[in-house]
């Protein structure tokens, strides 16, 4: 299995609702270090898995919608608890649809948020 990993960060702001989360129950910030990996079983006739500067152009543009945001105002994410693992999801889908057509010969894309240097979270799923 070949895989390209980019990297890219966003800043955001959200709240939680529920007794579990404490004090992340009010309004606070996170900065988010995001790394978004592509496979692929076998490389394509250019000996690649995707074209590595689109794959960071699309993950920028994906982020772009989220960072320096309050997620909480959000529609698309209104009422849910954007949690490090949810986001994750919402990156990974987000990404493989601008991707498009050239998603279809991937075999699976990770993604994982990092909240800092000792806990992040990765949602991975097989395309």
């Amino acid at each position: 299995m070949f895989s390209v990993t980019v990297r890219d960060h966003i800043m955001i702001a959200h709240s939680f609702r529920g007794d579990v989360f404490g004090p992340a129950q009010q309004l606070h910030g996170a900065t988010f270090v995001v790394d978004a990996t592509l496979r692929r079983a076998e490389l394509d006739e250019n000996n690649i898995v995707v074209d590595i500067g689109r794959a960071a152009q699309e993950l920028s543009a994906v982020l772009g919608e989220l960072t320096y945001r309050n997620l909480d105002d959000d529609p698309a994410l209104s009422g849910v608890n954007t949690t490090t693992e949810f986001l994750a999801k919402v990156i990974a889908d987000r990404l493989i649809e601008r991707l498009g057509a050239e998603a279809s010969d991937l075999s699976g894309i990770a993604v994982t948020l990092h909240e800092s240097h000792i806990a992040w979270a990765t949602y991975e799923r097989d395309l």
